[in-house]
């Protein structure tokens, strides 16, 4: 069947229908979008579990994690949809709901902490964060196996955020301040090399002078 041709500017008022639509344009890569907004986050969160000049209440986070974090990483999650990116799609759209729901924690209006607040529950907190890291240090090390043909800087961003989850998650456990900022410790590296990946991302030979290597590991190759 012979296509059918549609009215339009081209071609004295046709174009053929088959052809692409002259006024499509590419879509943009939302990697370094979600990348930068997860390092920026979680090198303030880590600054706090470092407690870097005296800081140790970390509700400065708060806004970071809902706008930031959150939101910029949750819609950078959906664009990857878009590109057909499954692992992308998921690991931004997973961690902007982590950074949203561990902002509504420290929001007082849902109730959260002032559930703790009586002294007989007050080690229960550390449990419950404790249960709240599990889940995300579980999560983290399925999103590190499927990283594993990616890149190195993925990889490791990975294995770094993994560990970072693993220590906080015992220093909860256990209520151990030394664990808390040696995880604290291991976010600053996550941070940086998610800062490293995200800048990776946009130095493309169209934009940058310079490219920074992030060494593609072996993909899968069907026989």
């Amino acid at each position: 069947m012979a296509d059918i041709e549609t009215k339009g500017p081209q071609n004295g008022g046709y174009y053929d229908s088959s052809a692409p639509s002259p006024h499509l344009r590419k879509l943009a890569n939302p990697a370094p979008l979600g990348l930068f907004s997860f390092a920026s986050t979680t090198l303030i969160l880590s600054f706090v579990n470092v407690q870097a000049r005296g800081v140790t209440e970390p509700n400065i986070v708060v806004g970071m994690a809902l706008g930031c974090g959150g939101l910029a990483q949750l819609l950078a999650g959906m664009w990857e949809f878009a590109c057909g990116n499954t692992f992308g799609a998921t690991a931004f759209s997973s961690y902007g709901a982590f950074w949203i729901s561990y902002a509504l924690i420290f929001i007082p209006g849902t109730g959260i902490l002032e559930a703790y607040a009586e002294p007989k529950h007050a080690h229960d907190l550390d449990n419950a964060v404790a249960f709240y890291l599990t889940a995300w240090f579980i999560f983290t090390f399925c999103m590190f196996l499927a990283s594993l043909r990616s890149s190195v800087a993925i990889a490791a961003l990975f294995f770094f955020l993994d560990m970072t989850f693993m220590l906080l998650m015992i220093g909860a456990y256990i209520t151990s301040e030394k664990c808390t900022k040696a995880g604290g410790g291991l976010g600053l590296v996550t941070a940086a090399i998610a800062y490293y990946a995200a800048a990776s991302g946009l130095m493309t030979p169209e934009a940058s002078y310079f490219g920074l290597p992030v060494i593609d590991l072996p993909k899968y190759r069907s026989a």
